[in-house]
């Protein structure tokens, strides 16, 4: 009689299997809804991203120019939709022009190198107020460089994402700070 008191006592201390599979489906519906808002969080795309690679990048070449107490560039490559930090490796020559074209770096996700994705429209890229887009549709220039000085200062540099939903991102590079200033253009 005492064993089977003692054995009640237990079970009536545990989880039946209708409680637990309760509290497993409930888990499994939270978790459900939030992995989309965590996968949209984590991954960068469009815009997002164009303008993320373009501050990694500025401020990753600004702190090297002043670390270094060299110059550093930002080549923008308008037609490829891409741009990066060049250095290292001798500059390759452009067969039509016979003028040195700086390559940058190609480590992707260190903030050296970075892209313009498939649906950001790049509509404007000007540097010292030299626009490097011709009006007829074509790029005026092949690549753009971007300087940043030792002592902080820049290039002056404005350019415009537009995404596939019709926003607008206008970016200036401050040319007496170096830094990045990004607004939304109605």
């Amino acid at each position: 009689m005492l064993q089977s008191q003692t054995g009640r006592a237990q079970a009536a201390r545990g989880f039946t299997l209708i409680e637990i599979m309760l509290v497993c489906a409930l888990m499994a519906i939270i978790c459900a809804t939030a992995v989309p808002n965590i996968y949209q969080l984590t991954k960068k795309e469009g815009l997002r991203r164009a303008v993320s690679d373009l501050k990694d990048v500025c401020a990753n070449a600004r702190a090297q120019s002043i670390f270094s107490g060299r110059e550093v560039s930002v080549v923008f490559y308008p037609p490829e939709r891409r741009f990066g930090i060049s250095g290292g490796a001798p500059a390759p020559v452009d067969p039509a022009t016979g003028e040195a074209k700086p390559a940058p770096e190609t480590m992707p996700g260190t903030g050296t190198t970075g892209i313009i994705p498939e649906d950001v429209t790049l509509e404007l890229l000007e540097v010292n107020l030299d626009n490097a887009f011709a009006s007829g549709g074509e790029w005026t220039y092949n690549w753009v460089r971007v300087r940043f000085y030792p002592n902080g200062t820049s290039d002056e540099m404005t350019i415009v994402f537009r995404s596939e939903k019709g926003e607008l991102r206008k970016i200036t590079l401050e040319p007496t700070t170096g830094l990045l200033i990004q607004g939304k253009m109605e």
